[in-house]
Order: C-alpha cells, then sequence, then structure tokens
C-alpha cells in the first residue's frame, strides 16, 4: 500500500487516509437520496437510479484512486440532473432514454478529448491567481450549499434569506454542529469532520430530524443500455450533448483545481499531478453511469472535506469507491443521515478554502477583477462552470485593453473562444 499510493512521499497515514474517505463520502453521500429523487422526477425507476449513482460513482472514484492516485471521488452531479429533468424531460418533451443518449456521446466524446490532452491543456491555461480564486469560490460554493441543505438559507424576497427559524429543526441542529465541530477543530482533534457528523446525526434523533430510512437491504439492480438512438441526428440532440458537455468540463475543471490548491498539489508549473488520469475518471464514470441509468458523473466538490481531513493519495478515494460499493446494501442506514449533519462540513471547509486568498494579486486590477467575478459568479449563478467562464472572460478582456497580452497564453485564448462560442449559442 505505502508503494502503490506513495504515503511517506505525500506525509499521510493508512489511518488519514481512510478518515478522510469517510469523511469525503459522508458528505457527499446525500448524492445517493437527491440524484434518484431528481431522476425518477423524468419516468425513471428510483431504485434503479440509486443502483445506478452507486455503482457509477464507485467505478469512478475506483479509476481516480488506482490510475491518477488522487484524494477525490466523483458521483452524477446536481445541476446536470436537474438539467436532464426539467430541460430535456419536461421543457423539450424529450425521453429520459434520449437524455441519456445524449449523455453516453458526452462520456465517449470526454474520452477522446481526454486522450489527445486537450481537457489536461484546459486545466493547465487556467492563470495563476484564477486558480486560487477557483479554489476560494469553491470553499464559498460549498459553505452556501451546506447552508441550503440545512434550510439556514432559504428562498426570500431578496432571493435569498435567514430562515426565521433558523435555530429551530434542522436549521438548529446544523448550527449546533457547527458549534460541535468547531470546537473539535480548535483542540485539533483528527477526524473532526466525521465525528462532527457522526455525533450530529445522533443529536439529531431527539429533535426529530435524524429518523431510520427503512427500507431493504437488498441491493437494486440498475439499468443496462437505456439508449435511444432515433434523435441523434436532431439539432436539439446536438445541442443537449454540448450543453452536457461544456457545463461537466468546467465544473470538473474548477473542481480539480480548487481541492489540488487546498492540498498543495500544484506544481511549479501550475499543472496538476496526474491530471490526465483524473481527467479520465470522470469520462470513464460518465461513460458506465449512462450504460447503468444516471447522468453526468463529475469529480465532487464536497472531496475537498476529505483534503481538509489529510487525504492526499488514491487510498481516500479507493476508500469512498469501497463505500459507495457497500452502500449499494446499506440503503436505509446511510438515507437516515440527515443535511443539517453534513451541513457544518461543509460550512468548515468552506473556511478552510479560504488561504488562497491571500495570494491573489489584488493591487493589479486585472489579476484581481477577474478572480473576485469568479469567486463571486459561482455563488451567485449557483455554478462552478459559470464562476470560471466570468473569470476567464474578464481577464482576457482586461489583458487586451491593458495592453498585457503577454499574460494570455495561447490556450487561455482558446478557452476564451469556447466561451464566446457558448454564449453566442446560447443566445441563439
Amino acid at each position: 500500500m505505502e508503494k502503490f499510493f506513495k504515503l511517506k512521499e505525500r506525509k499521510t497515514t493508512v489511518k488519514t487516509e481512510v478518515m478522510a474517505g469517510l469523511t469525503t463520502f459522508l458528505t457527499m453521500a446525500y448524492i445517493l437520496a437527491v440524484n434518484p429523487g431528481i431522476l425518477s422526477e423524468s419516468g425513471m425507476d428510483f431504485s434503479k437510479v440509486f443502483a445506478a449513482t452507486a455503482i457509477a460513482a464507485s467505478i469512478a472514484t475506483l479509476v481516480m484512486a488506482l490510475l491518477a492516485n488522487l484524494p477525490f471521488a466523483l458521483a452524477p452531479g446536481m445541476g446536470l440532473n436537474a438539467f436532464l429533468t426539467y430541460t430535456v424531460v419536461f421543457g423539450m418533451g424529450y425521453t429520459w432514454q434520449f437524455a441519456l443518449t445524449a449523455v453516453f456521446a458526452e462520456g465517449i466524446i470526454f474520452l477522446i478529448l481526454t486522450a489527445a490532452n486537450i481537457r489536461e491543456a484546459i486545466v493547465n491555461s487556467i492563470p495563476a491567481n484564477l486558480k486560487r480564486a477557483i479554489g476560494v469560490g469553491i470553499g464559498l460554493f460549498i459553505a452556501f450549499i451546506g447552508m441550503q441543505n440545512a434550510g439556514i438559507i432559504v428562498d426570500g424576497a431578496t432571493l435569498v434569506a435567514l430562515n426565521a427559524d433558523w435555530f429551530k429543526g434542522a436549521p438548529g441542529l446544523a448550527m449546533i454542529g457547527l458549534v460541535i465541530t468547531g470546537i473539535l477543530l480548535a483542540h485539533k482533534v483528527n477526524g473532526a469532520l466525521l465525528i462532527g457528523i457522526i455525533v450530529t446525526t445522533i443529536i439529531g434523533i431527539p429533535f426529530g430530524v435524524t429518523a431510520y430510512a427503512g427500507g431493504s437491504y437488498l441491493p437494486p439492480a440498475p439499468y443496462f443500455f437505456p439508449f435511444e438512438f432515433s434523435s441523434i441526428l436532431s439539432v436539439d440532440f446536438i445541442v443537449v450533448v454540448f450543453t452536457f458537455l461544456f457545463v461537466d468540463m468546467f465544473d470538473t475543471v474548477g473542481t480539480l483545481i480548487g481541492c489540488a490548491t487546498k492540498a498543495d498539489m500544484i506544481q511549479d508549473d501550475g499543472s496538476i499531478p496526474n491530471c490526465k488520469e483524473a481527467l479520465f475518471a470522470d469520462a470513464i464514470g460518465t461513460t458506465a453511469g449512462a450504460i447503468l441509468g444516471t447522468s453526468t458523473v463529475t469529480t465532487f466538490v464536497e472531496s475537498s472535506s476529505g483534503v481538509v481531513e489529510g487525504g492526499r493519495t488514491g487510498l481516500t478515494a479507493l476508500t469512498v469507491a469501497i463505500l459507495f460499493a457497500l452502500s449499494l446494501f446499506l440503503e436505509p442506514l446511510f438515507g437516515s443521515i440527515p443535511s443539517a449533519a453534513t451541513a457544518p462540513a461543509l460550512i468548515i471547509v468552506g473556511v478552510m478554502m479560504m488561504s488562497p486568498v491571500k495570494d491573489i494579486e489584488w493591487d493589479d486590477m486585472t489579476e484581481a477583477i477577474p478572480a473576485f467575478l469568479t469567486m463571486i459568479f459561482m455563488i451567485v449563478a449557483y455554478s462552478i462552470a459559470d464562476g470560471i467562464m466570468f473569470g476567464i472572460l474578464s481577464f482576457v478582456l482586461l489583458k487586451l485593453f491593458t495592453k498585457k497580452t503577454k499574460d494570455i497564453s495561447k490556450m487561455t485564448w482558446v478557452v476564451f473562444g469556447l466561451f464566446i462560442i457558448k454564449i453566442i449559442f446560447g443566445a441563439l
């Protein structure tokens, strides 16, 4: 294990890696309930999608562990599952089989782009200050997600608002969990995030927030090749594939950069070690997931919770992959962990991901403005991809009109062009 995962080289231990994997899994286990819930609205079977979600996440994360040796976990991503159900099926009137065919096509295209090193080149083209801003933006973004999951922040007259009953029920439990987790961290207790999740879950029982989910412990079967090829030559099919492709590409890029920055894995030349192998993980996961019956698989921002716990190698990811496989047999148990118990971990991780902000060149407006826009748009647009888009667009335009084009690499120009095409394409 030491030789394969290079534990000593990365200054970690088996115990630390396993604890980090447990923490990552628990902070993202909600996807096992949320993803089937969203996709089942399109007409898909809940239990089959649950199985597809668990298996696809396990396959993709296993690839990340064994091929890339990185501590990041993957699963069907939020946002694109909603796009499949509410836009492709409800809005455009197509079947879920048509939508999964588009996801399958996206996965194949990703495999080709990754093999050709195009996706890796895009990752490496992101300017240094934007890399730092992406990490900070993701920290703020997942803290915001945590607050929403717990019901602390809700819809309001000002778009979002503090829940008037934030001290009751699930929001109140999340606030208690936040204090408990914060105290554990202040005392430098190993596994503080994981312990915080477990303790908060237990406290939630008398509050009526934690409840046994119930159900069968027999693993359900997923779909298998549920595709519909009759409309693959249509313009709508191309539009759907392009949307899946574009959003997932930059969500994954942003998450890899953010988590690698927090793990102090960004190399001197700005690249991420084993980046190509990491990108293969989501390409393989997306292709396999479509075959089994779920939407696009992507690297999860919650991976940063394991990184914060000390995860530095693929052993963290291997732990997550095993737990996703085991979750097929333990659906009722994992379904009993409330969002209020995982929310404090996400909020604390947001705090811990703030440190790169001090290294951004705030005195140079051509660097500061793009960095700020990257961070703020991730939150207000609720999208990592949109944050990167506004960061790149503003970076290139500011450098161009201040005659600092030497700061723009060739690949950054290409990415800029892709975003312009996306804007034009979306306006048509």
